[in-house]
């Protein structure tokens, strides 16, 4: 017996000495959350035994020990996952759980809450894919010639196909890219997707909207390279922001992007309540890489999100003069208020070159005070006695007779 357990020792120790450690991100949490977490995770409703395997605590009050043998039992009683719950554990994955607890059984957060390490071989793109090719016996493919380099570059940046000659110095070549409004166009494509932008409202009716200028500000904003920080702040509260510019108005049009109901028998509390929620979750998404949906009806049951988190910036974003109901003002079709209105410069132009063409005009209808209408109305008087050619005579009656007067006309 005693050689038995030292052998299992000594099986359990080579193991942990040959083998890379575990990771529980990568290694255990796919089993655990796959077989275990259903009745024994972070769902209390569907909590079984009291017992959770997706907290450290809790399985050191188990005993890892228990784990183990309850994963090899042959006991149909005492077997886990049970029988009923249609789930079997491989032999790799028994070994991998009895690798990690021989490890300590270290949890680790989920890697999304995790901080970057720099790694100790390098922290470029390149560093991590060499070390990954030479774990698989790969070799780095060739090295592109400068028109393939070319062609990737300019497609990347601009989403465009190059124009220049062969010979230009790449350098100089990926400034160009970089400067051309067209870098601005293509990097704010995929920002305009997350943001749900489109040029019509959706739902039955999908009447045009107009937000094209919040699209040109993201398109300025990434050719005059914006710091995200400012990028971010100005798109969620630009208004907010003392003495806002009309550009920082136009900025938080990010969540007017949302679907808009014009249907007149709709409840309007119900689809503003739509409306915010879909604010929260896109915020989420775009800026936190998380979906937020789930915690709308209840604690998330992975991610470290409540429904009181959920609600609490829901109340953030419901704080908006907006209605439910997607109206227009008539007889001018405008977007749904509230709106800012917004210079259009070459009407302006034309309506300045109108306005000082009639700048004389009123300038003397603003002389014509009441005092100096008398003169103007005698002029005008004799010039109506005076300038009269009708004659006073009476008119002559002009007499028509018929040759028959039985016979019509």
């Amino acid at each position: 017996m005693l050689f038995r357990r030292a052998s299992i020792l000594l099986a359990i120790l080579t193991v942990h000495l040959t083998a890379a450690d575990l990771s529980f991100n990568r290694d255990i949490r796919p089993i655990l959350s796959d077989n275990c977490f259903y009745c024994h995770g972070p769902d209390k409703n569907n909590r079984k035994g009291d017992l959770r395997l997706d907290v450290r605590e809790e399985l050191i009050k188990l005993g890892s020990q228990t784990l183990i043998e309850r994963i090899h039992t042959t006991d149909d009683d005492d077997l886990m996952p049970p029988a009923e719950s249609h789930k079997k554990l491989s032999a790799k994955q028994k070994d991998t759980l009895k690798q990690w607890i021989a490890e300590g059984a270290k949890y680790e957060p989920h890697w999304a809450f995790v901080p970057p390490v720099k790694s100790k071989a390098g922290n470029s793109i390149d560093d991590f894919v060499r070390a990954e090719l030479k774990k698989h016996g790969l070799q780095p493919a060739p090295k592109a010639s400068r028109e393939t380099l070319m062609r990737r570059l300019a497609l990347d940046l601009t989403g465009l196909p190059p124009k220049v000659s062969e010979k230009a110095d790449l350098s100089d070549f990926i400034d160009g890219l970089l400067q051309s409004p067209h870098y601005g166009e293509h990097m704010a494509v995929a920002w305009l997707d997350a943001a749900r932008f489109a040029d019509t409202n959706g739902y039955q009716v999908d009447r045009d909207r107009e937000l094209w200028p919040w699209r040109d500000w993201v398109i300025k904003a990434f050719n005059a390279n914006m710091p995200f920080d400012q990028f971010t702040i100005e798109q969620l509260a630009g208004d907010l922001l003392p003495n806002a510019t009309l550009d920082q108005k136009i900025a938080t049009g990010f969540h007017r992007n949302h679907m808009l109901n014009e249907e007149g028998g709709i409840i309007a509390e119900e689809f503003l309540a739509e409306y915010t929620a879909d604010r929260v979750e896109t915020t989420a998404a775009v800026w936190m890489g998380q979906t937020f949906n789930c915690c709308r009806c209840h604690d998330h049951k992975f991610d470290p999100f409540t429904a009181k988190d959920f609600y609490a910036m829901k109340a953030f974003f419901h704080n908006v003069p907006e209605r439910g109901v997607g109206l227009y003002s008539n007889p001018v079709r405008t977007n749904a208020p509230p709106f800012v209105k917004l210079p259009a410069p070459e009407l302006e132009a034309k309506i300045a070159a109108l306005n000082t063409k009639l700048q004389p005009v009123e300038d003397k209808l603003k002389g014509l005070a009441a005092g100096d209408l008398e003169p103007w109305a005698k002029n005008s008087s004799r010039r109506r006695s005076t300038g009269c050619r009708w004659s006073r005579k009476k008119p002559r009656v002009v007499t028509i007779r018929l040759k028959s007067p039985t016979r019509p006309f």
